[in-house]
C-alpha cells in the first residue's frame, strides 16, 4: 500500500465509522502483502500419490493343459517359461515333503518344449508331496528289485514321498499302463510307473542321455514337474 492511499485513510475515535476505516486499512494492507509470496517462497513439493496394487490384470503363472491325463500333455503346457535356467550338472534334485503331505499321483503327462522335454506328475490328496530324482544305473523295481529295461542310454529315477496306499490316502493313483513310450520328444524316450511301496511312488524316465534336468512344483492341481534339457 502506498503512502498517498494512506494518506486518504481517515481513522476518527469512536463509533462505527472508525471501525470501518481500520477494517478498510486492513483489507489494503493484506492485498498488498499476498500476491507475489507464494511464487517467491521456494519450489513447491508435493507429496507422492497413494498407490494401490494394479489391477490391470492378472500376474503372469502357468497354466495347466492335462491332454488325456495318462500320457502325453497335449500341447505341453504344465511348465512356464519364467522358470530358472537348467543347472550346470545332473546331480540329484531333492526336496521335502510337507508335513502334512498324504496322497497319491493321479497322473502323468510328458510333454515336449523348446529346448527340453517334461515329464509332469500330477498329485493328489492333502499337503505337498517330496521327491528325489537323480540318474541311476540300474533301475529296478521296489520290493522285488526286479530290473527295470527302458529305451534309451540313462534313466532318471523319480521317488515321491508324502504318499500313501489309495485306500488310506482315500485318493485314485493312476492306473494307466505302466510302461509308455514317448512321442514327438527329443530326449524323454519312455516312463514307467512302479507305484507306491511303503510309503514312496517310483517312476522312472528313461532319456536318450544323461543331460542336465530341474525338478520344481506346480499348484492348482498339485504337480511335480521334471523337465530334462535335449542336449
Amino acid at each position: 500500500m502506498t503512502r498517498s492511499m494512506l494518506d486518504h485513510v481517515t481513522v476518527r475515535g469512536g463509533g462505527r465509522p472508525a471501525l470501518a476505516a481500520l477494517l478498510l486499512l486492513g483489507g489494503l494492507l493484506a492485498g498488498c502483502g499476498g500476491g507475489s509470496g507464494d511464487e517467491a517462497g521456494g519450489s513447491a513439493t508435493s507429496s507422492p500419490a497413494s498407490t494401490s496394487p494394479s489391477s490391470a490384470g492378472p500376474s503372469a503363472s502357468s497354466s495347466s493343459h492335462d491332454g488325456d491325463g495318462n500320457g502325453h500333455d497335449g500341447d505341453g503346457h504344465d511348465g512356464g517359461t519364467a522358470q530358472p535356467p537348467f543347472p550346470a550338472n545332473t546331480q540329484p534334485d531333492t526336496q521335502q515333503a510337507s508335513a502334512d503331505a498324504f496322497g497319491n499321483i493321479t497322473a502323468i503327462r510328458i510333454g515336449h518344449h523348446d529346448g527340453y522335454d517334461s515329464v509332469v506328475l500330477e498329485f493328489g490328496g492333502r499337503g505337498t508331496p517330496g521327491w528325489d530324482v537323480r540318474y541311476v544305473d540300474h533301475p529296478t523295481t521296489q520290493g522285488s528289485g526286479a530290473a527295470v529295461d527302458l529305451a534309451g542310454s540313462a534313466t532318471l529315477q523319480m521317488a515321491i514321498s508324502g504318499v500313501g496306499n489309495p485306500p488310506d490316502t482315500g485318493v485314485q493313483e493312476y492306473s494307466g499302463p505302466r510302461r509308455f513310450s514317448a512321442h514327438d520328444t527329443d530326449i524323454v524316450t519312455e516312463v514307467y510307473f512302479d507305484g507306491t511301496f511303503e510309503g514312496t511312488t517310483v517312476v522312472f524316465v528313461g532319456t536318450g542321455s544323461a543331460t542336465p534336468f530341474r525338478v520344481y512344483l506346480l499348484s492348482d492341481p498339485v504337480r511335480i514337474v521334471l523337465e530334462v534339457a535335449d542336449a
